[in-house]
């Protein structure tokens, strides 16, 4: 187990990046890969956008771990096209496999996600969930204390690790040259016209193996947004790095 603790300095620096645009909303949070000390700033809730196909692929797993059997060509064609390039098709197809929201659900409720909730009808993208849990999905994707058995993480890791170019962004700002797993998730509201831009992933900075959760909202455009995220993430790893020890 591990416990949350917030933190306002230096994670609270954080809120500089805001002063320009108050409409914004940013959380932030990062721990070590094994037990210990996580750090979390904002604990509101945020749409997902396109990291919820992290979870649509984790909880795809589980199922098919359940019943004993390997993902098929056709479900590993979906998964390594919606984490890869994020295809909103093959998440769509995987959302179905799994049984919507309902399915997410179940298999978060194993993963011990608590405030994650799944999108409605065929709007996984409008799941919502919290920075916290999010360093709980993490930790079922690359942590040895999980519900997923191994070949099934090795998988879902090696798919972060090889995404597509312009794509790679987000919470990879906070690691040492190319040592990163990432997704990432970027949506435009409709009503509003504002940003939703997250990442979640693993990143390795100055000795330290970290996994790293930002999610943001009420952006202008896209590239505040990834700016936002990234300035958060740079930030957390530094307190984390700060207070751990090296591969913690």
């Amino acid at each position: 187990m591990f416990f949350l603790a917030t933190v306002l300095d230096p994670i609270g620096r954080v809120r500089g990046v805001l002063r320009e645009a108050a409409v914004e909303s940013v959380a932030v949070a990062v721990c070590g890969v094994g037990a210990g000390q996580s750090f979390v700033y904002g604990d509101g809730a945020y749409e997902t956008a396109s990291i919820v196909k992290v979870d649509i692929l984790a909880a795809l797993l589980l199922r098919a771990e359940d019943a004993g059997r390997r993902l098929t060509a056709r479900e590993r064609a979906y998964a390594a096209a919606m984490i890869g390039h994020s295809d909103n098709d093959s998440a769509s197809a995987l959302w179905r496999s799994i049984g919507g929201a309902d399915g997410l659900d179940a298999a978060n409720e194993r993963f011990g996600l608590r405030d994650t909730v799944g999108g409605a009808g065929a709007l996984w993208g409008l799941t919502r969930t919290t920075a916290a849990d999010q360093l709980l999905l993490l930790r079922q994707v690359f942590g040895g204390d999980s519900r997923l058995g191994e070949a099934s993480r090795t998988y879902l890791q090696g798919l972060m690790g090889r995404i597509a170019a312009g794509q790679d962004w987000g919470v990879s700002a906070a690691a040492d040259g190319s040592a990163w797993a990432l997704k990432n998730g970027w949506l435009p509201r409709g009503t509003t016209g504002l940003w939703v831009v997250n990442s979640i992933g693993r990143v390795t900075a100055g000795g330290h193996d970290c996994l790293v959760a930002a999610l943001s909202n009420g952006s202008a455009t896209k590239e505040r947004g990834i700016a936002l995220v990234e300035a958060a993430a740079r930030q957390a790893v530094s307190a984390f790095r700060g207070s751990a020890s090296p591969r913690d």
